[in-house]
């Protein structure tokens, strides 16, 4: 928390004259009951309609300075409570996307936006109420109080016991409720999780016709949440019905005090209303400060679950530069393995070699480890055991920078972003020309239907959802093609594209002309039976690797994937 009050620092200005001007209105809020006891003490008793009306104008111009100090107080806190949240939510945002893929998959997408928007919210709303209420609420309680003596202090000693009682409602609700609001923001990571995974997947829910159990699942969780929220909500209600009756025993109290010190003449019956009047607003002040203290609470909580985030390490540790001479080899596998975080092993003593230029294919059956081996070339994950060497280099000792400007890669899933194809091309190469970009989109034979559509500046709808998913792959491949690295990856990138369209593709990356190390991750046989090294996987382990023909005649797992598309097709 301490942490997060430094984005705080640029808005001093804003953090001191929103509270000064609070407490200019409570000091003048604390002159009010005064005025309204010389009216009845003076005006009324005397009859002096003059005085009354120079005395309600006093009362009105209290009321407009009030009203612009409150004015002035709320504009300041808001400015430092947004800007405080709209730097957070940058620091926050940068940093998330700095994160490894292992820390993004143990913190979850669904955490991440809830850290993003109702977090951030809630200290927002902290802020904005600390800065307005924080401080007005005791100068008014005790401001009050000290007033209440200065006009009476036989009717003011009810104060000395009310407001002992009333703190000890206040706070015992408080210290109930603040525990019961952090599940209920726990439990909203829940909701979020189950909203965004129908969204994401709302066509394979109509697809299975899972409807309901979906609106099943959603509404259980949306009643826990409910349920507790109305249960915070109930104990946090009591407050006002508890201290409303002690503040109603204490105005009977200070009834039946002022009735005998008024028949007494040791008090009038302005200072009698005076001294109500400080009641009421140690009743309201207290009421407004327990509703202060619980939203920072939950203000402390929500900056506690993001700190947690932003005290995450970001990127990896660089190891020393240790190179050696491998000749013309491009990747290196030693001995390999990687098991994702709480999980068995992924992959299990990976060793081969990769020569530059070359064309690897690699299959498997679904779950062999055919992606998790392309994610550790550009350490999206690292190794557990063993070490991945890339042009003589362990992967690890290169920057992010140096080892992703080695690399172009089209991952499993087609992402596009919002915006047109040439703003997607950018993504590959900052820099490129509109020659490169033509270039990279006939060498992913994209070229036709982009121009067919409009060109370059065609719109690209949120994830690319007005293009066939062909097309999309199609993109992303081109994408990957205009930065010419000297090593590709192609994770399952053409699993949409009909059999000549992937062809005439591989063949127009087999003639680059700066000759790249490309892998080829593929569930068809044919869109590797041309690559200069195969390696077959099989549930983690590196089955057997070589040539087509080669692994034909001594892998079975890999006879059997061939078998199963083309002998059993002609059969």
């Amino acid at each position: 928390m301490r942490s997060i009050l430094k984005y705080l620092k640029g808005y001093k200005a804003e953090c001191f004259f929103a509270p000064f001007f609070k407490l200019l209105e409570a000091c003048f809020d604390l002159f009010v009951p005064l005025v309204v006891t010389s009216i009845i003490d003076v005006g009324i008793a005397n009859g002096d309609t003059r005085y009354i009306y120079s005395r309600i104008a006093i009362l009105v111009v209290l009321g407009i300075i009030g009203l612009t100090c409150a004015i002035c107080a709320q504009y300041f806190a808001a400015r430092a409570a947004v800007g405080t949240s709209t730097a957070l939510r940058k620091v926050l945002f940068s940093h998330l996307g700095k994160l490894s893929y292992s820390q993004t998959d143990n913190i979850g997408t669904s955490t991440m936006v809830t850290r993003m928007t109702s977090d951030i919210n809630q200290v927002q709303t902290g802020v904005n109420m600390t800065l307005r209420l924080f401080l007005r609420s005791p100068i008014i309680v005790f401001g009050a109080m000290i007033m209440a003596f200065t006009v009476n202090k036989y009717a003011a000693s009810v104060f000395c016991i009310l407001i002992p009682v009333l703190a000890v409602i206040v706070f015992a609700i408080i210290l109930a409720g603040i525990p019961i609001y952090k599940k209920v923001q726990s439990r909203l990571d829940r909701v979020t999780s189950l909203t965004r995974e129908n969204l994401s997947g709302v066509r394979v829910i109509r697809a299975f016709n899972l409807e309901n159990k979906q609106t099943d699942d959603f509404v259980s969780a949306n009643r826990i949440h409910t349920n507790m929220q109305k249960f915070a909500g109930k104990i946090s209600g009591l407050m006002n019905p508890l201290t409303y009756v002690a503040v109603n025993i204490g105005i009977i109290a200070l009834i039946s005090i002022s009735s005998n010190q008024i028949n007494e003449g040791n008090m009038t019956q302005g200072e009698l209303v005076a001294v109500y009047n400080y009641m009421t607003q140690i009743l309201v002040e207290l009421v407004k400060l327990a509703t202060t203290i619980f939203t920072v609470t939950k203000a402390v909580a929500s900056a506690n679950r993001i700190q947690s985030v932003l005290d995450m390490p970001v990127g990896r540790e660089i190891k020393e530069n240790a190179e050696s001479n491998k000749g013309d080899i491009a990747i290196e596998f030693d001995n390999v393995s990687m098991a994702y975080s709480g999980g068995a092993p992924a992959l299990s003593k990976i060793s081969f070699t990769a020569k530059k230029g070359e064309t690897v294919g690699i299959i498997g059956g679904t779950g062999s480890g055919k992606t998790t081996l392309v994610n550790l070339i550009p350490a999206f994950y690292c190794a557990s055991e063993g070490r991945v060497n890339i042009f003589g280099r362990d992967a690890l000792s290169y920057s992010d920078d140096e080892l992703r400007g080695l690399i172009g890669i089209v991952p499993q899933k087609s992402v596009l972003f919002a915006g047109t194809v040439r703003s997607n091309l950018l993504w590959g190469k900052y820099n490129a020309t509109d020659e490169e970009m033509w270039q990279a989109l006939e060498l992913a034979s994209a070229a036709d239907f982009v121009r067919e559509k409009g060109g370059l500046d065609i719109k690209v709808e949120q994830k690319g959802r007005n293009f066939s998913g062909g097309q999309r792959q199609r993109l992303c491949i081109a994408r990957a093609l205009i930065r010419r690295a000297p090593i590709l990856i192609l994770d399952d990138s053409s699993s949409a594209l009909d059999f000549a369209t992937d062809a005439r593709m591989r063949k127009a990356i087999s003639e680059l002309d700066y000759a790249p190390t490309v892998f080829i991750i593929s569930q068809r046989s044919s869109s590797i039976a041309h690559a200069d090294k195969i390696l077959v996987l099989d549930d983690g382990i590196l089955d057997s690797v070589g040539t087509h023909t080669e692994l034909l005649q001594k892998s079975e797992v890999y006879r059997e994937i061939y078998e199963s598309q083309f002998v059993a097709h002609k059969a």
